[in-house]
């Protein structure tokens, strides 16, 4: 990316590069809110035709309807690689419910994902050992809220989150464990379900 980004207007640098920083130091995205705070705007859409011409210009992403769905196009990067916060835990078994705050960050090398990811889940459980995705690992996610057939997705159940294989049928919506020692998850038609994210892949410390 052209540090000198002559493209962008000055306001459009100042928020790029406020993005930027606060990704390095958080490692998750600002929220319109905090964006305008920043730069004293009245209203949090202040920032929204800025961030408009920050993604027909190619240096981000806007994700609807997802919190803090900013992404930056090419990465950041720390001095030690991606930082991504741990936002709690994913069952892999039957659904829990997770942390809501970061307890830590941690840097990881961008070069293990094809898909860049916005945050990691500890996983609590076997359900998808099949898959390689063990108890106690950390889990990738991206934010996403559609998946398709066969992905395996974050998703929470009436306020729940679990990772499971999504498997879209006639009858409905059916999330598949990885290990026969689990029932897959048929999704009641009233269920408040949401996908949350899509698996990137995992880290996995000693």
């Amino acid at each position: 990316m052209d540090t000198m980004r002559d493209d962008l207007t000055t306001r459009q640098r100042q928020m790029l590069a406020f993005i930027e920083g606060f990704m390095a130091r958080h490692g998750y995205a600002p929220t319109d809110r905090e964006i305008a705070e920043a730069f004293g705007l009245a209203s949090k859409t202040g920032p929204r035709k800025h961030l408009a011409a920050l993604e027909a210009a190619g240096y981000l992403e806007l994700v609807p309807g997802v919190g803090r769905g900013l992404r930056l196009t090419g990465g950041v990067r720390a001095a030690a690689g991606l930082r991504l916060p741990i936002l709690g835990r994913v069952a892999a078994g039957m659904p829990i419910g997770p942390a809501h705050e970061h307890d830590e960050v941690l840097d990881v090398d961008p070069d293990l994902f094809r898909t860049r990811p916005d945050y990691l889940l500890r996983v609590k459980g076997d359900s998808m050992r099949d898959d390689g995705i063990l108890d106690g690992d950390l889990v990738a996610v991206r934010q996403a809220v559609t998946a398709e057939n066969g992905q395996t997705v974050v998703a929470r159940i009436d306020g729940e989150i679990t990772i499971k294989r999504l498997h879209l049928t006639r009858a409905g919506i059916r999330l598949l464990p990885r290990n026969p020692d689990y029932a897959p998850i048929d999704v009641p038609r009233d269920a408040d379900f949401a996908i949350e994210g899509l698996y990137c892949g995992l880290v996995r410390r000693d």
